[in-house]
């Protein structure tokens, strides 16, 4: 694999069209780097901007200053949330201590710097640059706002990343060079995490042997993924997935509330969202029916929702408890 792509694991055809893309010196507009989280969709869309800079042999120094968000002429934007009156990016939302219940959103005002910053002139690149991570997050107004930019392109360049691309606007996509990115092999998987630093990779591959297998089976081919599934299962406190585990014997009310208090005191929404995903899973593998695996989803809708948290834990641990113990006897 030509060596400006050498690191993207997995993902011959995406290489295959961004190098055909920078060789015949015919870039689109727009590019959708669509396919599912952590697979190396940001990593795509930054060697693609590289090679556009740089030509498809790339330039390590530029490479350094793209990786640090050190180039005057690329913009990246991520979904936000409002907090405190401020817009908050995505990956600064834990340090800020941002309640996290709620999902984050490309909002009308970053789109609206999107489109200024296509417009003006370049520092040192053949033109200006964008790169909106998550773009199925925009709101209403922000994708209206989208498409006239790419109704009138100009000279600039936006990448669109996205996860759920069936989310986005038809006329959006169809301004867009799609770039498919797909699930990797496990031996895919097991490579990068194995070619990771070792303070990132945090021996990922080797532990998650010993992890639980609903952190493989949630990670579904994604290296990325995998590496997140297995930092939320470490930063739970030790006894709450085992505790979980016990109510598939039935709880009596007392305990299913004390469960529910401890689960909406201990962990953010985020934690909360993710530790049910491994439950559900968790009770699927050990034959849990119909019944329970729908109470869950009510459950998740509760807590993407305004409904108070505890509440919505007790309510459910209450109805699960009766009904996983019913299916026991």
């Amino acid at each position: 694999m030509n060596g400006l792509f050498a690191d993207l694991v997995g993902q011959p055809q995406a290489c295959s069209l961004l190098l055909a893309a920078l060789d015949r010196r015919r870039i689109a507009p727009a590019y959708l780097f669509a396919g599912p989280e952590g697979v190396g969709r940001r990593l795509a869309a930054l060697r693609f901007v590289e090679g556009v800079m740089a030509g498809p042999q790339g330039s390590p120094g530029l490479r350094r200053r793209l990786a640090e968000g050190n180039h005057p002429d690329l913009l990246w934007v991520e979904p936000t949330y409002l907090h405190r009156g401020e817009l908050v990016p995505l990956s600064r939302a834990e340090e800020a201590g941002v309640n996290r219940r709620s999902p984050p959103q490309l909002r009308l005002e970053q789109i609206r710097e999107v489109s200024r910053f296509l417009a003006r002139r370049p520092v040192e690149a053949p033109g200006c640059m964008v790169v909106l991570e998550q773009a199925e997050a925009m709101a209403e107004a922000a994708a209206n706002a989208l498409l006239k930019t790419l109704e009138e392109p100009g000279a600039g360049l936006l990448l669109l990343i996205t996860a759920a691309p069936e989310r986005l606007l038809s006329t959006i996509r169809s301004r867009c060079q799609l770039i498919p990115l797909r699930r990797l092999r496990p031996e895919d998987v097991a490579g990068v995490l194995a070619a990771l630093p070792a303070a990132d990779a945090d021996g990922a591959w080797e532990a998650a042997t010993t992890d639980p297998p609903e952190l493989l089976e949630l990670a579904a081919g994604s290296p990325g993924a995998l590496l997140h599934h297995r930092r939320q299962w470490q930063a739970l406190p030790v006894e709450l997935p085992g505790r979980l585990q016990e109510m598939s014997g039935g709880l009596d009310p007392l305990t299913a509330l004390a469960l529910a208090r401890d689960l909406s005191e201990a962990l953010d929404g985020e934690q909360q969202l993710w530790l049910l995903d491994w439950w559900q899973l968790w009770l699927w593998r050990r034959g849990s029916g119909p019944q329970v695996l729908q109470r869950l989803e009510r459950l998740r809708a509760q807590l993407r929702a305004y409904v108070q948290p505890r509440l919505a834990w007790e309510v459910a641990l209450l109805e699960l408890g009766t009904a996983l113990g019913s299916s026991r006897q």
